[in-house]
């Protein structure tokens, strides 16, 4: 997929997604090694826009599994369509057992979940497994196989096996130990807040009607409070909403009344929003 390093960095620049070398280093050794990528990090820093932006350089579907508390097998893997089943075994009245049995559990009756979709086929896809750190630990154990070998078993059918491997991106915010057996089939990588400077150039491509004094002030800021004991600090994304936020309200300078009336969007929590509002000095920013 990709030639180089530098290549990566070019490619995924043309989509609006600027990777620092440590993210393109580890995307192009994925793609050229054939192994899932397993990307953690706060929430908000690009995590699962990596994985849309690999997609789109590919030209790749890009299959996701959002993973939650509760997920399951037949949620993530693969079902039995029971309804067309049923319709299916009423239909066939006069036939035997073994002859409906083999026709209800054929590729007709199955529902391809998310890891199923991505071994199918031999089209490009780029499958992203989102925020695994939310499943339960029993749903590691389904990824296991098909992170090691690319193939899922249904015991009806037997073992599919990936023609052509997707390229494969986990993502976790962390909120839990994910276990040693996952972390090994994968690259790992740490995506953290951007430096200042490549946080301004993102700021000036996704908001470029933002003055560029302007936008230094926004980097600034932002910095100043992820310095700061908050229950939760702004994100890059929260970063580019506040740009976002300025330009609609026809800002030229960064005041304290426009740093308070808008500090909600940087800040989800009232109790850090107070302490925000006590202790920056733009001033000193």
């Amino acid at each position: 997929m990709f030639a180089s390093v530098e290549d990566v960095s070019a490619r995924l620049a043309g989509t609006g997604y600027l990777a620092s070398p440590a993210v393109a280093t580890t995307v192009f050794l994925a793609d050229r090694l054939g192994k899932p990528l397993l990307v953690e990090g706060p929430a908000g820093v690009g995590k699962t826009e990596l994985a849309k932006a690999v997609a789109q350089v590919a030209g790749a579907r890009l299959v996701r599994l959002q993973c939650y508390e509760g997920v399951d097998e037949s949620r993530a893997l693969y079902e039995w369509n029971h309804a067309k089943q049923l319709l299916r075994i009423s239909a066939g009245r006069d036939e035997t057992w073994d002859e409906t049995r083999t026709d209800i559990f054929s590729e007709e009756f199955l529902l391809a979940r998310p890891l199923l979709t991505a071994i199918r086929g031999d089209d490009p896809k780029v499958l992203l497994i989102d925020e695994t750190d939310k499943a339960d630990v029993e749903v590691e154990g389904l990824l296991l196989e098909v992170l090691s070998d690319f193939q899922v078993t249904v015991p009806e059918l037997g073992t599919i096996t990936a023609a052509s491997r997707p390229f494969v991106v986990l993502t976790s915010n962390a909120s839990r130990e994910l276990s040693e057996a996952l972390r090994r089939r994968c690259l790992f990588l740490h995506i953290g807040f951007p430096e200042a400077e490549l946080e301004r150039r993102i700021v000036r491509l996704k908001v470029p009607g933002l003055d560029g004094a302007l936008t230094d002030s926004v980097v600034r800021v932002v910095g100043a409070l992820r310095e700061m004991d908050l229950r939760k600090v702004p994100s890059v994304a929260e970063t580019i909403d506040w740009a976002r936020t300025l330009v609609a309200l026809g800002a030229d300078t960064l005041d304290e009344t426009v740093v308070r009336d808008s500090l909600g969007v940087l800040l989800k929590h009232q109790d850090d929003i107070l302490k925000a509002a006590a202790k920056l000095d733009l001033d000193a920013v």
